[in-house]
């Protein structure tokens, strides 16, 4: 309750005189909620109840599972995380206020059962999501625990490590981070091969941690190798694929060895990056904010090069 009051408050400008897509109406008919809207859609789509959202992702589920479609199942768990209109991920609060949901819905089956991990780890990431990083810590150390102790299958145990090495890196934690995601990056590489989606994921937060450590060649290197990979098997749209040219261009212009071309380069990424992702995202997206922050440091580094000094 607390979570989906906070995501109603901080939505409460945007969703003025809108009314949820689902129930049509502008107030929750039963928990009398106001509506939300954290994903990527625009203009008067993609408002919602919390608790529509949540209603909606479980009774998908649910069918799904009753008719023995599982792996229908396993698609309809992205409404817990990913909206169904312009099918991006939800973020902040919103993200944070739907982990609670989740896990609210399978908290009461056995630790065994596999909706219940996948439910701690939509918890985890809502608390990261919304900057809750001490709790968010907790339950994912946790869920760690308790895929290991009931045997989970060693894919699943990859994704709550990273999920925990995310955690990490926003603690500021990096060595620990990086520990571990090199770690990660090597076995998704031999389960996966170089050009699958997790081992590129994986790459990623290799290569943003060694960014946060200063560890700049290493890191470029690295992303140099996959984003054009990231770029042909998702998509130059796709987040992943945004995400790698937008650490690519910090590892350039970072650098204080970076010449005027490499900065030139970072500048140009970065540009065709940020239309990328107001077209994909939107301008309020914490991912082109991101971009877009980044690319006025780039120019501001390139101006300072470009203007000669003066004279005594």
């Amino acid at each position: 309750a607390e979570a989906v009051a906070a995501a109603v408050e901080k939505c409460a400008e945007d969703t003025k005189g809108q009314t949820c897509f689902i129930c049509t109406r502008a107030l929750h008919w039963k928990t009398n909620e106001g509506l939300v809207r954290g994903c990527s859609c625009r203009g008067t789509a993609g408002f919602a109840h919390v608790s529509c959202l949540a209603e909606q992702a479980k009774i998908l589920i649910a069918e799904a599972v009753e008719n023995n479609l599982f792996d229908k199942a396993n698609e309809q768990w992205l409404r817990w995380h990913t909206c169904s209109l312009c099918e991006q991920d939800y973020h902040g609060v919103v993200r944070c206020a739907l982990g609670w949901a989740c896990w609210k819905t399978y908290v009461g089956r056995p630790e065994t059962d596999s909706y219940r991990c996948c439910a701690m780890g939509g918890l985890g990431q809502g608390l990261e999501s919304a900057g809750h990083y001490e709790d968010a810590l907790t339950v994912r150390e946790a869920l760690l625990s308790t895929e290991r102790r009931v045997g989970a299958s060693e894919e699943s145990i990859l994704v709550t490590r990273g999920g925990l090495a995310n955690t990490y890196s926003a603690l500021k934690r990096d060595e620990e981070a990086l520990s571990m995601r090199q770690g990660i990056y090597s076995a998704y590489l031999e389960l996966y091969g170089e050009d699958h989606g997790e081992t590129l994921r994986a790459a990623n937060n290799y290569a943003s941690t060694l960014l946060d450590l200063g560890r700049l060649k290493e890191a470029r290197s690295l992303l140099r190798k996959t984003i054009s990979a990231a770029q042909r098997v998702l998509g130059e749209g796709h987040r992943l694929a945004l995400k790698m040219r937008w650490n690519y261009a910090k590892a350039l212009y970072k650098d204080d060895g970076a010449t005027l071309d490499d900065l030139r380069e970072a500048m140009g990424m970065l540009e065709d990056t940020v239309r990328t992702g107001q077209r994909v995202f939107g301008g309020a997206h914490p991912i082109t904010k991101g971009i877009e922050f980044h690319l006025r440091k780039a120019r501001a580094a390139l101006r300072a090069r470009e203007t000669p000094p003066r004279s005594a």
